[in-house]
Protein backbone atom coordinates (compact mmCIF):
# COMPACT_ATOMS: atom_id res chain seq x y z
CA UNK A 1 0.00 0.00 0.00
CA UNK A 2 1.70 3.57 -1.07
CA UNK A 3 2.43 5.82 2.16
CA UNK A 4 2.68 8.45 0.07
CA UNK A 5 5.73 10.66 -1.58
CA UNK A 6 8.08 11.29 1.36
CA UNK A 7 11.22 13.46 1.74
CA UNK A 8 14.02 14.61 3.74
CA UNK A 9 16.48 16.75 3.87
CA UNK A 10 19.88 16.68 4.90
CA UNK A 11 20.80 20.30 4.36
CA UNK A 12 17.64 22.67 3.77
CA UNK A 13 17.48 25.71 5.95
CA UNK A 14 14.45 28.37 6.61
CA UNK A 15 16.03 31.96 6.86
CA UNK A 16 12.91 33.78 7.67
CA UNK A 17 10.17 35.16 5.29
CA UNK A 18 7.40 37.60 5.25
CA UNK A 19 3.97 37.95 4.40
CA UNK A 20 1.24 40.94 3.79
CA UNK A 21 -1.85 41.07 5.59
CA UNK A 22 -4.78 38.77 4.92
CA UNK A 23 -7.48 41.18 3.89
CA UNK A 24 -11.09 39.88 3.46
CA UNK A 25 -12.80 38.99 0.16
CA UNK A 26 -13.71 42.52 -1.69
CA UNK A 27 -11.78 44.61 0.43
CA UNK A 28 -8.64 46.92 1.01
CA UNK A 29 -6.51 44.50 -1.59
CA UNK A 30 -9.30 43.41 -4.13
CA UNK A 31 -7.96 45.52 -6.78
CA UNK A 32 -4.38 44.48 -6.50
CA UNK A 33 -2.83 41.57 -8.90
CA UNK A 34 -1.54 38.80 -6.38
CA UNK A 35 1.73 38.76 -8.49
CA UNK A 36 2.06 42.03 -7.29
CA UNK A 37 1.14 40.99 -3.70
CA UNK A 38 3.97 38.29 -4.36
CA UNK A 39 6.41 40.23 -5.22
CA UNK A 40 5.93 42.60 -2.31
CA UNK A 41 6.39 39.54 -0.09
CA UNK A 42 9.26 38.12 -1.53
CA UNK A 43 11.13 41.43 -1.37
CA UNK A 44 9.96 41.92 2.29
CA UNK A 45 11.70 38.65 3.04
CA UNK A 46 14.64 39.36 1.23
CA UNK A 47 14.80 42.07 3.39
CA UNK A 48 14.47 40.68 6.46
CA UNK A 49 16.56 37.95 5.89
CA UNK A 50 19.39 39.89 4.30
CA UNK A 51 19.94 38.00 2.06
CA UNK A 52 21.55 39.02 -1.33
CA UNK A 53 18.23 38.79 -4.12
CA UNK A 54 21.52 38.16 -6.66
CA UNK A 55 22.44 35.27 -4.65
CA UNK A 56 19.20 33.36 -5.29
CA UNK A 57 19.09 30.50 -7.64
CA UNK A 58 15.88 29.31 -8.13
CA UNK A 59 12.41 30.82 -7.64
CA UNK A 60 9.30 28.57 -6.63
CA UNK A 61 6.09 30.06 -6.85
CA UNK A 62 2.70 28.79 -6.25
CA UNK A 63 -1.12 30.54 -6.96
CA UNK A 64 -4.45 28.51 -7.45
CA UNK A 65 -6.93 30.81 -9.88
CA UNK A 66 -5.79 33.01 -13.08
CA UNK A 67 -6.21 36.19 -11.13
CA UNK A 68 -3.96 38.31 -13.92
CA UNK A 69 -3.17 38.67 -17.07
CA UNK A 70 0.33 37.93 -16.45
CA UNK A 71 -0.62 34.50 -14.69
CA UNK A 72 1.21 32.05 -16.62
CA UNK A 73 4.81 33.72 -15.54
CA UNK A 74 3.69 34.25 -11.92
CA UNK A 75 6.98 32.72 -10.09
CA UNK A 76 9.07 34.55 -12.91
CA UNK A 77 7.94 37.80 -12.53
CA UNK A 78 7.93 37.00 -8.77
CA UNK A 79 11.45 36.31 -8.91
CA UNK A 80 12.58 38.94 -11.22
CA UNK A 81 10.64 41.95 -9.39
CA UNK A 82 12.29 40.74 -6.39
CA UNK A 83 15.68 40.94 -7.61
CA UNK A 84 16.64 37.40 -8.43
CA UNK A 85 18.99 36.76 -11.35
CA UNK A 86 17.78 37.00 -14.89
CA UNK A 87 19.63 33.49 -15.16
CA UNK A 88 17.94 32.31 -12.26
CA UNK A 89 14.78 29.77 -13.54
CA UNK A 90 11.37 30.13 -11.69
CA UNK A 91 8.44 27.14 -11.92
CA UNK A 92 4.99 27.15 -11.27
CA UNK A 93 4.10 24.96 -8.12
CA UNK A 94 0.31 23.84 -7.64
CA UNK A 95 -1.09 21.76 -4.85
CA UNK A 96 -4.31 23.83 -4.19
CA UNK A 97 -4.43 24.44 -0.27
CA UNK A 98 -0.90 22.90 -0.17
CA UNK A 99 0.73 24.94 -2.40
CA UNK A 100 2.76 26.87 0.26
CA UNK A 101 4.15 24.03 1.73
CA UNK A 102 5.08 22.21 -1.58
CA UNK A 103 7.16 25.43 -2.78
CA UNK A 104 9.06 25.48 0.65
CA UNK A 105 9.32 21.81 0.32
CA UNK A 106 10.73 21.84 -3.29
CA UNK A 107 12.92 24.67 -2.20
CA UNK A 108 14.47 22.41 0.48
CA UNK A 109 14.98 19.38 -2.34
CA UNK A 110 16.86 21.60 -4.26
CA UNK A 111 18.80 23.08 -1.60
CA UNK A 112 19.37 19.59 0.18
CA UNK A 113 20.87 18.19 -3.34
CA UNK A 114 23.25 20.99 -3.62
CA UNK A 115 21.27 22.33 -6.81
CA UNK A 116 21.27 25.73 -5.54
CA UNK A 117 22.56 27.37 -2.11
CA UNK A 118 19.51 29.86 -2.34
CA UNK A 119 16.04 29.44 -3.52
CA UNK A 120 13.18 31.73 -3.00
CA UNK A 121 9.64 29.74 -1.92
CA UNK A 122 6.45 31.99 -2.32
CA UNK A 123 2.77 31.92 -2.54
CA UNK A 124 0.34 34.76 -3.86
CA UNK A 125 -3.34 34.32 -3.98
CA UNK A 126 -6.46 37.24 -4.90
CA UNK A 127 -9.56 35.30 -4.15
CA UNK A 128 -11.68 38.42 -4.72
CA UNK A 129 -9.90 38.99 -8.25
CA UNK A 130 -11.53 35.38 -8.93
CA UNK A 131 -12.41 36.06 -12.82
CA UNK A 132 -16.07 34.93 -13.96
CA UNK A 133 -15.60 32.63 -16.64
CA UNK A 134 -16.57 30.87 -19.94
CA UNK A 135 -14.49 28.50 -20.96
CA UNK A 136 -16.21 27.45 -24.15
CA UNK A 137 -17.10 30.91 -25.50
CA UNK A 138 -14.45 30.79 -28.02
CA UNK A 139 -16.30 28.27 -30.04
CA UNK A 140 -19.46 30.55 -30.56
CA UNK A 141 -22.62 29.65 -28.42
CA UNK A 142 -26.44 29.34 -29.20
CA UNK A 143 -29.13 31.87 -29.04
CA UNK A 144 -29.98 32.94 -25.14
CA UNK A 145 -27.20 30.22 -23.90
CA UNK A 146 -24.52 32.78 -22.76
CA UNK A 147 -23.37 31.30 -19.67
CA UNK A 148 -20.61 32.39 -17.30
CA UNK A 149 -19.60 30.91 -14.07
CA UNK A 150 -18.32 32.07 -10.83
CA UNK A 151 -15.25 30.38 -10.69
CA UNK A 152 -14.32 30.87 -7.29
CA UNK A 153 -17.59 29.06 -6.46
CA UNK A 154 -17.62 26.42 -9.02
CA UNK A 155 -14.15 25.33 -8.28
CA UNK A 156 -14.40 24.35 -5.14
CA UNK A 157 -16.95 21.23 -6.32
CA UNK A 158 -15.19 18.24 -7.04
CA UNK A 159 -16.62 15.96 -9.34
CA UNK A 160 -14.44 13.03 -8.88
CA UNK A 161 -16.29 12.84 -5.28
CA UNK A 162 -19.22 14.18 -6.02
CA UNK A 163 -18.95 16.65 -3.56
CA UNK A 164 -18.24 20.62 -2.69
CA UNK A 165 -15.27 21.00 -0.34
CA UNK A 166 -17.91 22.19 2.99
CA UNK A 167 -19.58 18.48 2.21
CA UNK A 168 -16.31 16.92 2.98
CA UNK A 169 -16.34 18.48 6.59
CA UNK A 170 -19.73 17.40 6.88
CA UNK A 171 -18.66 13.34 6.35
CA UNK A 172 -16.26 13.98 8.49
CA UNK A 173 -18.28 15.36 11.36
CA UNK A 174 -20.79 12.22 10.72
CA UNK A 175 -17.96 10.19 10.38
CA UNK A 176 -16.20 11.37 13.69
CA UNK A 177 -19.65 12.28 15.84
CA UNK A 178 -18.71 16.23 16.08
CA UNK A 179 -21.20 17.93 17.34
CA UNK A 180 -21.92 21.84 15.66
CA UNK A 181 -21.20 23.35 19.17
CA UNK A 182 -17.70 21.72 19.28
CA UNK A 183 -17.92 22.89 15.88
CA UNK A 184 -18.22 26.69 17.39
CA UNK A 185 -16.41 26.56 20.53
CA UNK A 186 -13.23 25.39 18.53
CA UNK A 187 -13.91 28.45 15.84
CA UNK A 188 -14.52 31.05 19.29
CA UNK A 189 -10.53 29.32 20.26
CA UNK A 190 -9.43 30.19 17.11
CA UNK A 191 -10.72 34.13 16.90
CA UNK A 192 -9.53 34.67 20.57
CA UNK A 193 -5.94 33.27 19.92
CA UNK A 194 -5.38 35.38 17.08
CA UNK A 195 -6.60 38.31 18.48
CA UNK A 196 -4.32 37.87 21.71
CA UNK A 197 -1.24 37.08 19.16
CA UNK A 198 -1.94 40.53 16.96
CA UNK A 199 -2.75 42.48 20.25
CA UNK A 200 0.79 41.01 21.53
CA UNK A 201 2.56 41.37 18.45
CA UNK A 202 3.24 37.98 17.87
CA UNK A 203 1.53 38.36 13.77
CA UNK A 204 2.99 41.36 12.94
CA UNK A 205 6.94 40.07 13.29
CA UNK A 206 5.17 37.81 9.84
CA UNK A 207 3.67 40.97 8.45
CA UNK A 208 4.94 43.62 6.00
CA UNK A 209 2.77 46.68 5.16
CA UNK A 210 1.21 46.82 1.54
CA UNK A 211 1.35 50.42 0.58
CA UNK A 212 1.30 51.95 -2.81
CA UNK A 213 4.75 51.33 -4.25
CA UNK A 214 5.82 51.24 -7.31
CA UNK A 215 8.62 48.36 -7.87
CA UNK A 216 11.59 49.18 -10.47
CA UNK A 217 14.22 46.57 -12.18
CA UNK A 218 16.86 47.72 -14.21
CA UNK A 219 16.13 46.52 -17.75
CA UNK A 220 12.17 45.62 -17.43
CA UNK A 221 9.03 47.96 -17.40
CA UNK A 222 7.80 49.10 -14.18
CA UNK A 223 5.07 47.99 -11.95
CA UNK A 224 3.89 48.59 -8.80
CA UNK A 225 0.56 48.18 -6.02
CA UNK A 226 -1.98 51.07 -5.99
CA UNK A 227 -4.35 50.92 -2.83
CA UNK A 228 -7.98 52.20 -3.03
CA UNK A 229 -8.44 55.94 -2.78
CA UNK A 230 -8.20 57.06 0.97
CA UNK A 231 -6.16 53.34 1.74
CA UNK A 232 -2.11 54.87 2.47
CA UNK A 233 -1.25 51.31 4.54
CA UNK A 234 -2.56 48.19 4.62
CA UNK A 235 -0.99 46.59 7.78
CA UNK A 236 -3.31 43.68 10.01
CA UNK A 237 -5.14 41.22 9.12
CA UNK A 238 -8.79 42.15 8.88
CA UNK A 239 -10.68 38.94 9.65
CA UNK A 240 -9.41 39.04 12.96
CA UNK A 241 -12.52 40.10 15.16
CA UNK A 242 -14.37 39.20 18.50
CA UNK A 243 -16.65 35.90 18.01
CA UNK A 244 -17.87 34.67 20.87
CA UNK A 245 -19.74 31.29 21.03
CA UNK A 246 -23.05 33.25 21.49
CA UNK A 247 -22.79 34.69 18.19
CA UNK A 248 -21.09 32.06 16.56
CA UNK A 249 -23.45 29.75 17.49
CA UNK A 250 -27.09 31.59 15.74
CA UNK A 251 -25.16 31.28 12.13
CA UNK A 252 -27.46 29.65 9.55
CA UNK A 253 -25.28 26.11 8.15
CA UNK A 254 -24.23 27.01 5.04
CA UNK A 255 -24.13 22.86 3.77
CA UNK A 256 -26.84 21.79 6.26
CA UNK A 257 -24.74 20.56 8.88
CA UNK A 258 -22.02 22.02 11.38
CA UNK A 259 -20.67 24.37 9.46
CA UNK A 260 -20.95 27.95 8.77
CA UNK A 261 -19.40 30.89 7.76
CA UNK A 262 -17.81 31.85 11.23
CA UNK A 263 -16.26 28.59 11.90
CA UNK A 264 -14.84 28.26 8.43
CA UNK A 265 -11.73 29.95 6.83
CA UNK A 266 -11.90 33.09 6.14
CA UNK A 267 -11.79 34.17 2.10
CA UNK A 268 -9.12 37.02 2.12
CA UNK A 269 -6.50 38.19 -0.70
CA UNK A 270 -2.81 38.04 0.18
CA UNK A 271 0.70 36.96 -0.51
CA UNK A 272 3.69 35.47 1.19
CA UNK A 273 7.58 34.15 0.54
CA UNK A 274 10.48 32.37 2.45
CA UNK A 275 14.39 31.75 1.69
CA UNK A 276 15.67 28.53 1.55
CA UNK A 277 19.16 28.07 1.55
CA UNK A 278 21.53 25.58 2.85
CA UNK A 279 24.06 25.31 5.92
CA UNK A 280 26.91 26.51 4.17
CA UNK A 281 25.43 29.11 2.33
CA UNK A 282 23.52 30.44 5.90
CA UNK A 283 27.49 29.97 7.67
CA UNK A 284 29.22 31.46 5.01
CA UNK A 285 26.90 34.64 4.85
CA UNK A 286 26.62 34.94 8.48
CA UNK A 287 22.65 34.22 8.45
CA UNK A 288 20.85 32.54 11.78
CA UNK A 289 18.08 30.08 10.07
CA UNK A 290 15.05 30.50 11.68
CA UNK A 291 14.82 26.40 11.46
CA UNK A 292 16.02 23.46 10.05
CA UNK A 293 13.62 21.55 7.41
CA UNK A 294 13.60 17.98 8.42
CA UNK A 295 10.97 16.30 5.92
CA UNK A 296 8.06 16.51 4.62
CA UNK A 297 5.22 14.16 2.74
CA UNK A 298 1.96 14.29 0.92
CA UNK A 299 -0.54 11.61 0.73
CA UNK A 300 -3.98 10.95 -0.96
CA UNK A 301 -6.98 10.29 0.71
CA UNK A 302 -11.01 9.58 -0.58
CA UNK A 303 -12.05 13.10 -2.58
CA UNK A 304 -15.23 12.64 0.17
CA UNK A 305 -13.06 13.38 3.29
CA UNK A 306 -10.52 14.97 1.65
CA UNK A 307 -9.83 17.57 4.97
CA UNK A 308 -8.71 14.65 6.69
CA UNK A 309 -5.68 14.57 4.69
CA UNK A 310 -3.23 16.16 7.57
CA UNK A 311 -3.50 12.94 9.38
CA UNK A 312 -1.99 10.42 7.16
CA UNK A 313 0.43 13.36 5.98
CA UNK A 314 1.52 13.45 9.46
CA UNK A 315 2.20 10.37 10.51
CA UNK A 316 4.03 10.06 7.09
CA UNK A 317 6.00 12.64 7.74
CA UNK A 318 7.14 11.49 11.33
CA UNK A 319 7.74 8.40 9.62
CA UNK A 320 9.46 9.44 7.39
CA UNK A 321 11.97 10.96 9.95
CA UNK A 322 12.02 8.36 12.16
CA UNK A 323 10.04 10.50 14.95
CA UNK A 324 6.98 9.75 17.06
CA UNK A 325 3.82 12.44 17.34
CA UNK A 326 4.46 12.90 21.10
CA UNK A 327 8.36 14.30 20.05
CA UNK A 328 6.65 16.86 18.12
CA UNK A 329 6.39 20.42 20.48
CA UNK A 330 4.32 22.36 17.98
CA UNK A 331 1.54 21.92 15.29
CA UNK A 332 0.03 24.21 12.75
CA UNK A 333 -3.09 22.50 11.06
CA UNK A 334 -4.82 24.53 8.16
CA UNK A 335 -8.14 25.19 9.70
CA UNK A 336 -9.94 25.09 5.87
CA UNK A 337 -13.20 24.00 8.36
CA UNK A 338 -13.67 23.29 12.03
CA UNK A 339 -15.42 19.90 11.88
CA UNK A 340 -12.56 18.87 9.35
CA UNK A 341 -9.80 20.14 11.85
CA UNK A 342 -11.65 18.31 14.92
CA UNK A 343 -11.49 15.14 12.51
CA UNK A 344 -7.61 15.00 12.38
CA UNK A 345 -7.59 16.71 16.19
CA UNK A 346 -9.74 13.08 16.93
CA UNK A 347 -7.80 10.80 14.78
CA UNK A 348 -4.02 11.79 15.77
CA UNK A 349 -5.47 11.96 19.44
CA UNK A 350 -3.92 15.57 19.29
CA UNK A 351 -2.83 17.80 21.89
CA UNK A 352 -4.65 20.64 21.28
CA UNK A 353 -2.54 22.73 23.82
CA UNK A 354 0.12 22.30 20.94
CA UNK A 355 -2.10 23.13 17.88
CA UNK A 356 -2.25 26.25 16.34
CA UNK A 357 -1.39 28.30 19.57
CA UNK A 358 -1.87 31.82 17.58
CA UNK A 359 -5.08 31.46 15.92
CA UNK A 360 -5.67 29.99 12.38
CA UNK A 361 -7.73 30.03 9.44
CA UNK A 362 -11.21 30.41 10.44
CA UNK A 363 -9.96 33.82 12.43
CA UNK A 364 -6.41 34.53 9.97
CA UNK A 365 -7.81 33.40 6.75
CA UNK A 366 -7.39 30.77 3.78
CA UNK A 367 -5.46 32.31 0.40
CA UNK A 368 -5.71 28.76 -1.43
CA UNK A 369 -1.93 29.29 -2.37
CA UNK A 370 -0.33 31.14 0.23
CA UNK A 371 -1.37 29.27 3.38
CA UNK A 372 1.53 26.78 3.58
CA UNK A 373 3.57 29.69 3.28
CA UNK A 374 2.12 31.20 6.51
CA UNK A 375 1.79 27.71 8.33
CA UNK A 376 5.59 27.22 8.14
CA UNK A 377 6.83 30.95 8.69
CA UNK A 378 4.15 31.37 11.86
CA UNK A 379 5.25 27.64 13.11
CA UNK A 380 9.43 28.46 12.55
CA UNK A 381 8.67 31.76 14.45
CA UNK A 382 6.47 29.91 17.04
CA UNK A 383 9.71 27.75 17.84
CA UNK A 384 11.97 30.30 18.23
CA UNK A 385 9.64 32.39 20.06
CA UNK A 386 8.88 29.42 22.33
CA UNK A 387 12.09 27.85 22.67
CA UNK A 388 10.60 24.56 21.34
CA UNK A 389 12.17 22.44 19.18
CA UNK A 390 9.94 20.39 16.83
CA UNK A 391 7.16 21.46 14.86
CA UNK A 392 4.83 20.33 12.02
CA UNK A 393 2.84 22.48 9.41
CA UNK A 394 0.27 20.22 7.27
CA UNK A 395 -2.64 21.28 5.22
CA UNK A 396 -5.67 19.00 3.45
CA UNK A 397 -6.13 19.48 -0.40
CA UNK A 398 -9.00 19.36 -1.85
CA UNK A 399 -9.44 16.22 -4.60
CA UNK A 400 -8.54 14.48 -1.55
CA UNK A 401 -4.49 15.01 -0.14
CA UNK A 402 -2.83 16.14 2.76
CA UNK A 403 0.39 17.84 2.84
CA UNK A 404 2.87 17.86 6.24
CA UNK A 405 6.52 19.32 6.91
CA UNK A 406 8.77 18.73 9.75
CA UNK A 407 10.93 21.36 11.07
CA UNK A 408 13.47 21.85 14.10
CA UNK A 409 14.34 24.91 15.72
CA UNK A 410 18.52 23.89 16.60
CA UNK A 411 18.59 26.38 19.44
CA UNK A 412 16.20 24.35 21.36
CA UNK A 413 18.22 21.25 20.67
Amino acid sequence: MSKGLRLTFDDAYLLGGARTPFVDYRGALAEISPIDLGIKAARAAIAKTGVKAADIGHTIAGSMAQASFDAYVTPRHIGLYAGAPTEAPAHLVQRICGTGVEAIAQAADSVSLGRVDLALAAGCESMSRNPIAAYTHRNGFAMGKVEFKDFLWEALYDPAGCVNMGDTAENLAKKYNIPRERVDRFAERSFNRAIAARDAGILAEEIVPVINEIFEIEGIDKRGIKLPRGVESVDTDSHIRPSPYEVLAKLRPAFGGVQTGGNSSAIVDGAGAVLVASGAYARSNSHKPLARILASAAVGVPPQIMGIGPAPAIRAVLEAAGMRLDQIDRIEINEAFGAQILACVDELGLDEDKLNVNGGAIAIGHPLGVTGIRLGLTLANELKRSGTRYGIASACIGGGQGIAMLIENEEAA
